[in-house]
């Protein structure tokens, strides 16, 4: 999923919790799949902005004088815009576009 071309909704919706717990069998298992993948997609999109930003660093630092440049405040402004990862892993995982494995159960007699 391409997280820039994302369209929703980033007003706060209620859904039906027993949804998210229909997908796994168990809502603890549902919110740990979509927890790791909403880190997953933080770690991305820190990434790619952190490079993005890094294109414009200057070496050269000075302490007198503090320079904005105007592309960083764009570039960052963007992506504050974009839906929160949490949102966007809830979205994927509702969609059935989150990939995960289970452990089988060991079951203890």
């Amino acid at each position: 999923m391409s997280f820039k071309n994302s369209k929703l909704n980033q007003s706060i919706e209620t859904f039906n919790v027993k949804d998210l717990a229909a997908k796994t069998g168990n809502m603890y298992e549902s919110i740990a799949i979509v927890s790791k993948r909403s880190k997953q997609i933080a770690i991305a999109l820190k990434e790619e902005v952190n490079e993005k930003l890094n294109e414009y660093h200057s070496s050269i630092d000075s302490s007198e004088e503090t320079f904005e440049n105007r592309e960083q405040i764009t570039i960052s402004k963007y992506y504050e815009r974009l839906p929160k990862p949490t949102l966007l892993a809830l979205d994927e995982f509702m969609k059935d576009e989150t990939h995960y494995k289970m452990k089988p159960n060991v079951n203890e007699d």
